[in-house]
């Protein structure tokens, strides 16, 4: 985006062109209060900025700095030709205080695939700016640093950073708390190992929430590339100070969120959950009471990992590679398959079935039972703790990433059809075995690609090279319909 100013004689006037909002278009008041306030002139003449492209429309104060800056060489109080190759970003406080604004690393970034040298930006973001490789940040407090810093002075000296943050937080309960449900717990770590989408099912009171609340745990640390991808959205969302961002996103939202709450679009820089948690994981607990169109606008990220947002006057994309995990009561009671204590009539369990489609129960890899009697094994020692669990999932998603380099992908999960074919041969026993699962109705054609990625994803936790029977056998079995609905849709 490109700010140019013209000063003339006539009539004082400051006018703002190129579809700029009503937080542009108050830039005017800003913009001459703080150059005032810092001891440049103001002039009484008349002055028109034009913000290109015109076509496209602006919002936010980001461009205050840009605006006065243009203002000052226009009027002749600062040399035109040492804007060139800058770029300023920032919101000005009447006083001439250069204020941080969001998407601060997507500008960063911006900024050097434009081939452009030098960023001028508030201080409190400029950590933020630096984690771009090879671009030159420039921190200014105030206005008169920016116009210091563009006759070639010295910039401001960088304010403290703030530590990045390392593996799992110490926050996360540990996977040693869960008692029994071992079936559940051993889903959880194929999930988390592969990434895998999955639904936990079950009465009350059977831990399903609680096992959900321990994957972060387990989850190992992001790398740098998954870092800067979930710093970048969450600096435009605003939720970043500094740093790089080190944990796993987690985002849980309520089951009375909206379609565009989710998904995102309610305005023209909203981003929804599924996009704050990309490289992370999507929690919805008590899946049946969401609105089913909330539920159906997953499908597409689900399917291709991000999420176009068309409006009138704008389209969007955004990455969107999460984990879903989800939790879900077998019928409206809860207590279907205890005994005798589900009371809901089939007309009950009917529309409780149709809350959760065919097509979206498909794009769910592993569906685990959690069953009610397993109460009995309180008493007994954990499965499984998060140390240990954690060390088995990082060691498998090594495997993966190490087999997976050349294809462009790091989990399972993201394998398409084609990777599949390559990474993924079966011996005659395990072929018949999905042939035999096909013929009964039991999986789809993307129901088979994603049994063929958990059994790889199992493979790879038993350390073998290759996915035998038993692993597949073992994949097909955590694809069971938990109750939940008939066949699954293609």
């Amino acid at each position: 985006m490109t700010v140019e100013v013209d000063v003339r004689a006539g009539l004082p006037a400051f006018t703002i062109v190129g579809l700029a909002d009503a937080a542009v278009r108050e830039a005017r008041e800003r913009v001459r209060a703080a150059i005032l306030n810092s001891g440049y002139e103001f002039p009484a003449r008349r002055i028109v900025a034009s913000l290109a492209p015109g076509d496209v429309p602006k919002m936010g104060a980001a461009l205050d700095l840009a605006l006065a800056c243009a203002l000052l060489a226009a009027s002749g109080q600062l040399p035109r030709e040492r804007l060139d190759g800058h770029v300023l970003f920032g919101e000005l406080a009447l006083d001439g205080e250069v204020r941080p604004c969001r998407g601060t690393l997507a500008v960063a970034q911006a900024t050097r695939q434009a081939g452009l040298g030098r960023l001028i930006l508030a201080g409190a973001r400029a950590h933020e700016a630096r984690l771009v490789e090879g671009l030159d940040v420039a921190p200014a407090q105030r206005l008169s640093s920016a116009v210091r810093v563009l006759c070639g002075g010295e910039a401001d000296a960088l304010l403290a950073r703030t530590p990045d943050a390392v593996g799992p937080s110490e926050a996360w309960p540990d996977l040693s708390d869960v008692r029994g449900q071992h079936h559940a717990v051993r889903a959880l770590v194929i999930a988390a190992a592969g990434g895998h989408n999955c639904l936990l099912s079950g009465p009350p009171g059977t831990g399903k929430t609680m096992l959900a609340q321990r994957i972060g745990s387990i989850l190992p640390p992001l790398s740098r590339t998954e870092a800067i991808e979930v710093t970048r959205i969450r600096s435009i969302a605003g939720s970043v100070a500094g740093g790089l961002v080190g944990e796993r996103p987690w985002r849980a939202p309520h089951h009375s969120i909206t379609t565009a709450g989710l998904i995102g679009g309610a305005r023209r820089d909203s981003i929804g959950e599924v996009v704050l948690a990309h490289n992370g994981v999507l929690f919805l607990d008590e899946l049946s009471e969401f609105a089913r169109p909330v539920l159906e606008a997953l499908r597409q990220p689900l399917e291709d990992g991000r999420v176009a947002i068309v409006r009138a006057r704008h389209s969007t994309i955004y990455p969107a590679r999460f984990m879903l995990l989800a939790a879900t009561n077998p019928c409206p009671c809860g207590y279907a398959g205890v005994g005798e204590r589900c009371r809901c009539s089939e007309a009950e369990l009917a529309r409780h079935r149709r809350r959760l489609s065919g097509p979206l129960l498909d794009r769910i890899d592993l569906l685990a039972q959690l069953d009610h009697d397993a109460g009995d094994d309180l008493g007994s020692s954990a499965p499984i703790g998060s140390a240990r669990a954690r060390e088995l999932v990082t060691d498998a998603r090594e495997r993966q990433a190490a087999r997976l380099r050349e294809d462009g992908v790091t989990l399972n999960a993201h394998m398409n059809a084609a990777v599949l074919r390559r990474r993924v041969t079966l011996d005659e026993r395990g072929e018949a075995m999905l042939r035999s699962a096909r013929e009964r109705g039991m999986l789809s054609a993307r129901g088979r690609h994603r049994v063929l990625r958990v059994a790889r994803t199992i493979a790879d936790l038993n350390a073998s090279g290759r996915v035998r029977a038993r692993d597949l056998g073992s994949a097909i079995a955590l694809r069971g319909d938990a109750g939940l609905a008939g066949k699954r849709a293609a």
